[in-house]
């Protein structure tokens, strides 16, 4: 995204899944990874006050660690389920966005983040300058353009397996047929995105276990079950599998297989392995394939794995559907209508073939 004035690029990790969009800052940084572009660089007529609402909103949301020490800016701290970490102060700069006919630069809150840690490594090499928080609070970018009047409080992405896609704001591409539509489910713990309950089958058997708590992030690469579904599904797979199919180790992911020569991409493979579906109650033939490119990969080793982990061990009280398994299907959060749709179909890059894609 282009951000500031005059507008330099960012890279963000685009994420359903936590509200606070932020980049890493020259504040002067006390921790920043290695970014793909120059530190943004914030001047202090930007600096959100303490008193403003999204700042109020966001302490709220994060319980008590938030506080102001002084009422000129909003300090923040935010923690993700996988250690990582962002502090820093809210400001506000114009981005400038694509619309239909022109491009608008409207004046958006975000995060400063001067001091940032991933995971137990400390400072790494990072593919992203920083998130885009799309998540339902009021602090979320898609809320912000919403209280705007710039765009309906809906977001919606299509990653392809071939690499890229689009993320759209607003509802001008969503499908008027052909998308299953559920009510979002309230839940009780975190403002996640959530089709509420689903039971999960495999080769259109059900798998025994109890209707599980579902969430789509796109912030998680992976799908993380919890245990129960888990191990009902690595059983479901290793009972299927035919003998040329190996189980081997890669340090990529846990579980493996290698084949008599090795696999250039999930397409040479998927044949071996069969659909998964999980079915929502909440709404009538409400259903979302997982066939094996939605939930293997294949390394640079030429083994093919399973792109599903047990959640437990990042200690995931509720099943995760990460991008892994959005792949190739339009995702939709339409926060006007408390609703969330998929449609399947190629996500490749130009106005024309989506809308062609998607009837």
């Amino acid at each position: 995204m282009n951000i500031g004035n005059p507008a330099k690029p960012y890279f963000l990790d685009v994420d359903t899944g936590s509200d606070l969009t932020w980049l890493q800052c020259d504040a002067p940084c006390r921790s920043c990874n290695k970014v793909p572009h120059p530190l943004y660089r914030p001047t202090a007529n930007r600096l959100v006050p303490c008193a403003n609402a999204l700042c109020t909103a966001l302490h709220s949301g994060q319980g008590s660690n938030n506080k102001c020490p002084s009422p000129k800016q909003c300090d923040y701290q935010i923690k993700y389920t996988d250690s990582a970490s962002s502090q820093g102060v809210l400001i506000n700069d114009s981005f400038s966005l694509p619309m239909r006919s022109s491009n608008i630069r409207p004046g958006l809150t975000f995060g400063c983040g001067y001091d940032q840690q991933v995971g137990k490594n400390g400072a790494v090499q990072a593919a992203i300058d920083g998130m885009l928080g799309l998540g339902r609070g009021s602090v979320s970018l898609v809320s912000q353009l919403k209280q705007q009047g710039i765009t309906k409080n809906v977001v919606g992405h299509c990653l392809s397996t071939n690499g890229g896609g689009f993320l759209f704001f607003g509802d001008d591409v969503v499908p008027s047929s052909r998308v299953t539509w559920v009510p979002m489910a309230q839940r009780t713990s975190g403002n996640y995105y959530s089709p509420g309950s689903g039971t999960l089958y495999f080769d259109r058997r059900s798998l025994g276990v109890k209707p599980m708590e579902v969430v789509f992030d796109s912030g998680s690469t992976y799908t993380y079950f919890t245990a129960q579904p888990y191990q009902a599904v690595v059983s479901a797979l290793k009972g299927g599998l035919s003998k040329s199919l190996k189980q081997v180790s890669d340090p990529t992911l846990p579980l493996c297989w290698k084949g008599q020569k090795a696999f250039k991409s999930v397409f040479d493979v998927k044949n071996e392995f069969k659909s998964m579906f999980l079915s929502f109650a909440s709404a009538k033939n409400a259903a979302m394939e997982i066939p094996p490119e939605n939930y293997l990969i294949v390394t640079k080793n030429g083994n093919v794995c399973l792109g599903i982990l047990d959640g437990t061990a990042a200690k995931l009280s509720f099943n995760v559907i990460g991008d892994i398994t959005m792949q190739d299907q339009m995702v939709i959060y339409d926060n006007e209508k408390s609703q969330l749709g998929w449609a399947r179909g190629a996500c490749t890059r130009s106005a024309k073939s989506i809308l062609s894609s998607f009837p």
